[in-house]
């Protein structure tokens, strides 16, 4: 399950550097204006090395599965690629004005996401000594984020709005729309994330609670891969994302956090120890 961790960082971040090799500058431009306006000649030099640091990322994941150095270089650049976008979000660029600001995300949806593999990396480097508990909390902290603030958000007419087009064209997803009007289904689709963020924390203090907060919660990021195959804006072009595509296979970071959580949940207790 481990290795799975690995792969699914290893898959990712390939995916990921491409785009930014192919020209598409937009994510990299969506955090850089926090700390100056970019001209097109340092975006691009800003979203070359962004490029080369994924693919670092990716092939370091893929070494660590059997070399321990190998694990700890990923675990820095990891956290060299999440801090810089996490920071911005202290800044008003990511949050829809109009709609009073803070914590109204705009851009920033895709932005908080980076909180995932920093804590990942974190859990990398404590995976044989963080107890049950650290390694829980610590995966649980930022799906629970991403299910609290954007599920919140579904509540909102901009956001029913927004998901329409990945909903609609859903096999997984689209008969909301029979059932439901469109602010309707998006609200079912926000009560069901809020739902899954709290039986999977009360879970680890209830253990029957744990299981269907689990599968709710895997459920929403398993179905956001699927848009991968079902929204035709996920690709450019084939193995080239487009800024949709890369904001959907950032919920694969949510996945490798959920395996943690897995592993976390099931790992004895230091009574059963011994």
């Amino acid at each position: 399950m481990f290795k799975l961790v690995l792969l699914l960082i290893a898959i990712s971040a390939a995916l990921l550097a491409v785009p930014l090799l192919m020209g598409q500058y937009g994510s990299v431009s969506v955090f850089l204006r926090y700390y100056t306006e970019p001209t097109p000649e340092l975006l691009a030099k800003v979203s070359l090395m962004v490029a080369y640091t994924w693919l670092a990322i990716s092939a370091m994941a893929l070494l660590a599965m059997r070399n321990a150095l190998a694990l700890k270089a990923l675990a820095v650049l990891l956290v060299a690629m999440a801090l810089p976008p996490l920071v911005s979000l202290f800044g008003p660029l990511h949050y829809i004005a109009e709609l009073g600001g803070f914590p109204m995300l705009g851009s920033g949806q895709g932005v908080i996401k980076y909180l995932a593999i920093l804590l990942l990396a974190i859990s990398l480097l404590r995976i044989n000594t963080a107890s049950r508990a650290e390694l829980f909390w610590l995966n649980y902290t930022p799906v629970a984020l991403v299910l609290l603030w954007i599920g919140g958000m579904k509540f909102f007419a901009f956001e029913a709005e927004g998901i329409a087009d990945l909903v609609s064209t859903s096999p997984l997803l689209s008969w909301l729309y029979l059932l439901f009007d469109q602010q309707n289904a998006s609200n079912f689709i926000g009560l069901y994330d809020l739902t899954a963020l709290a039986l999977l924390g009360a879970g680890y203090f209830w253990p029957r609670l744990f299981i269907p907060g689990f599968l709710m919660a895997f459920a929403v990021f398993a179905t956001t891969q699927t848009f991968l195959i079902t929204f035709a804006g996920s690709w450019a072009s084939f193995g080239v994302l487009t800024g949709s595509g890369a904001f959907i296979i950032k919920d694969l970071w949510f996945i490798a956090n959920m395996v943690l959580i897995g592993l976390a949940f099931y790992r004895p207790k230091p009574a059963d120890v011994a």
